[in-house]
C-alpha cells in the first residue's frame, strides 16, 4: 500500500485520512495540520522522510507560478530542506494543469460557468492556471489580489493587468513571511466578511476556498456557484445553509472531503513512481489526468 501524507501548517480541525484505490494501487492518504506551527511541521517532515511514498506540503506554497516563471517561497524552501529521501509536492503543478482542464470542462457544459458570467476570483496569483482559463472563457472577472493580499481597495479587471502585477509582486511575495500572504493555523477558520459588493456582483466565486470562506458575507444573495477545493463535509453543509446554488471542487471527493492539490499531486507523483529529486512535468500530469479521466466534483446545494 502506498502512503501519502500532507503536512499542513493549517488548522488540525481540517484533518482527514482515507484508504482508497487508484489505478489498481491501494493508497493510505492523510492530511495532518500543525495549527500554524512551522517548527512542528519541520519536525514532522523530518520524521516522515524515507518512511512514506510522497509528502504533500499543505497550507503553504513551495512555488508560485505565473506564465512560464516559477518563484520559490522562502519559508517553504526552509521547511522542505530537511526532507532528503521522499519527494515533496505543493500542488502548484496541478494548479497549472488540472485546474485549467476543470475550468474548460465546466465551461463546455455551460451549466455552472459561461461567457456571460461575472466571476470573483480570489487570490489568483496562487491559482494562475485557473485565472487564465476563466479569462479565456470570456467571463467578466474581478481579481481580488490587491484587496485580499495587500488590503488595497482596488479591483483588477483585466488579465493583462494581473499578469503584469504578478511579475512585479511574486518576487516580493516569495521572500516575505508566508503568514502575511495566507491564513495559517486557527486563522483558517476565522470569518471577517469583506468585499460584499464583489461577492454580490459575481455569479461565480472561484479560487482558494479558505480565502473565499474567510471573506464571504454571512447573509448571501442565493444562487451563487463556488469553484474551489479543500472542502470538508462541514463546509458543504454550511454552504447549503447559506443558500449557495452549487459547489464544484477541482479535486475528487474522498469520504466527504476534497483534499488540496498538494495531496493529489503527491498521489499522482506516487503513481508515476517519482523519487526524491525527480521533476514532475506538466506533460506527465496531463497524460495521467487524461488516463484517470479526472472530472470535477459537482455538489448541487440549492437548485
Amino acid at each position: 500500500m502506498k502512503h501519502v501524507v500532507s503536512v499542513s501548517i493549517g488548522s488540525p480541525t481540517r484533518d482527514h485520512a482515507v484508504q482508497t484505490e487508484i489505478m489498481g494501487e491501494k493508497f493510505k492518504i492523510e492530511r495532518i495540520g500543525t495549527d500554524g506551527d512551522m517548527d512542528k511541521a519541520v519536525d514532522m517532515l523530518r520524521d516522515l522522510d524515507g518512511k512514506v511514498d510522497a509528502i504533500g506540503l499543505g497550507g503553504i506554497d513551495l512555488y508560485l507560478v505565473a506564465g512560464n516563471k516559477r518563484y520559490i517561497i522562502r519559508d517553504a524552501a526552509k521547511m522542505t530542506a530537511v526532507v532528503k529521501k521522499t519527494p515533496v509536492f505543493d500542488g502548484s503543478g496541478l494548479k497549472n494543469t488540472l485546474e485549467r482542464e476543470i475550468i474548460k470542462f465546466i465551461a463546455a457544459d455551460g451549466k455552472y460557468l459561461k461567457k456571460s458570467d461575472n466571476v470573483f476570483l480570489l487570490n489568483s496569483v496562487d491559482r494562475f492556471g485557473m485565472a487564465e482559463a476563466i479569462w479565456q472563457v470570456g467571463c467578466k472577472v474581478c481579481f481580488s489580489d490587491l484587496m485580499t493580499g495587500l488590503g488595497m481597495p482596488i479591483p483588477i479587471r483585466r488579465m493583462a493587468t494581473m499578469r503584469a502585477l504578478a511579475a512585479l509582486l511574486l518576487p516580493i511575495f516569495s521572500k516575505v513571511p508566508f503568514s502575511m500572504l495566507y491564513p495559517t493555523g486557527s486563522k483558517q477558520n476565522e470569518r471577517t466578511p469583506k468585499f460584499r459588493k464583489w461577492f454580490e456582483w459575481a455569479d461565480v466565486w472561484s479560487g482558494d476556498f479558505l480565502v473565499i470562506n474567510r471573506f464571504m458575507p454571512d447573509d448571501l444573495v442565493p444562487g451563487k456557484v463556488i469553484i474551489a477545493n479543500t472542502v470538508t463535509k462541514d463546509n458543504v453543509e454550511e454552504l447549503r445553509r447559506l443558500g449557495l446554488r452549487a459547489l464544484i471542487t477541482t479535486t475528487p471527493e474522498f469520504e466527504g472531503r476534497s483534499f488540496g492539490t498538494n495531496v493529489m499531486e503527491a498521489v499522482y507523483a506516487s503513481l508515476l513512481g517519482k523519487k526524491a529529486g525527480d521533476q514532475l512535468h506538466d506533460s506527465e500530469l496531463m497524460d495521467l489526468i487524461k488516463k484517470l479521466n479526472v472530472k470535477p466534483r459537482i455538489v448541487s446545494l440549492n437548485e
